[in-house]
């Protein structure tokens, strides 16, 4: 079976997020990635750019970012450290995470849970920790594909 797996992630964590999109494609899976994410590989869209497209495409990113969410079988949290926080999950991230549990499809994290204000929240959400790396997904995957609902 070919499964979608949807990165999600913030926009500076580009770099990791390709990393990842490259493995994940690479072990046969297709992968689905944020629109800016999109734009940032085809070079249409740069750092110095990032401010104006979040301020005039924060809507619609949101958007499109759920539709992709909607059709993977799961998601992956590309959280890496920012603004100081190690293992860092951000507002739009978190509504990504959201749209995934009310979906039903599995979370998983790169990284561990960071310690952040909503802890909490995305503890209940239950994601599964890659522990920062990429091939154990396959056996996550597998493992919960054999467990009863």
């Amino acid at each position: 079976m070919n499964m979608t797996i949807c990165i999600c992630g913030s926009l500076s964590f580009y770099d990791t997020s390709r990393s990842v999109k490259r493995q994940l494609e690479d072990a046969g899976y297709t992968v689905l990635w944020p629109w800016g994410m999109e734009l940032m590989e085809q070079g249409t869209l740069n750092e110095e750019m990032m401010p104006e497209f979040k301020k005039k495409n924060q809507h619609t990113a949101i958007k499109r970012h759920y539709e992709k969410i909607k059709e993977a079988d799961v998601v992956l949290i590309v959280n890496e450290e920012k603004n100081g926080i190690k293992n860092y999950i951000g507002g739009n991230t978190l509504i990504e995470m959201g749209f995934a549990h009310v979906l039903d499809k599995p979370i998983y994290l790169l990284h561990p849970i960071p310690d952040m204000t909503y802890r909490e929240e995305l503890e209940a959400m239950r994601p599964r920790v890659l522990r920062g790396n990429i091939k154990r997904i396959k056996n996550l995957i597998n493992s919960s594909s054999n467990l009863s609902p």
